[in-house]
C-alpha cells in the first residue's frame, strides 16, 4: 500500500510540473489572462496536494493505519476533480464545470481532516 501511495504522489507531482510547463509555454499566447489564471490555480492545487499525498504516504509508512490511505485517496481524487475541472474549464470555456470544482475541494478538505485525525490518534496510541 505504501508503494502505491508514494507512486500516486509522484505521478501527481510529475503531472503538475508537466501541466505547469504546458500552461506557461503553450497556453500563454492562446488563453485569456483570466483563463490562464484558472489553469494556474489548477496546477497550484495539484502540486500542493501531490505533497499532501506524499505526507499521507509517509504517515502510512510510520503508522500503518487505513486512515492515511483514505487521506491520500481523497487528495488524489480532489486533484482529478478540482484541478481537472479547472483545466477543462480553462481550455474549453465550459462554465458548467464550476459546479463540479467544489466537489474536488470537499475531497481536499476530507483528505486534510483524515490526515489530521490519523496523526492525532497515531500519536495518542504511542
Amino acid at each position: 500500500m505504501e508503494r502505491l501511495l508514494y507512486t500516486g504522489a509522484a505521478l501527481a507531482g510529475f503531472l503538475g510540473v508537466a501541466f505547469g510547463a504546458f500552461g506557461a509555454h503553450a497556453l500563454r499566447a492562446r488563453l485569456s489572462p483570466e483563463m490562464l489564471a484558472v489553469f494556474e490555480t489548477g496546477v497550484r492545487y495539484q502540486m500542493y496536494h501531490a505533497f499532501a499525498t506524499f505526507a499521507a504516504a509517509w504517515a502510512f509508512a510510520r503508522w500503518p493505519r487505513r486512515i492515511f490511505g483514505v487521506a491520500a485517496g481523497l487528495f488524489l481524487t480532489g486533484s482529478v476533480i478540482f484541478s481537472g475541472s479547472l483545466y477543462v474549464l480553462a481550455l474549453t470555456g465550459e462554465r458548467w464545470l464550476g459546479a463540479v470544482t467544489p466537489l474536488g475541494g470537499v475531497a481536499f478538505l476530507g483528505g486534510w481532516a483524515c490526515l489530521a485525525w490519523g496523526a492525532w490518534n497515531a500519536r495518542r496510541a504511542q
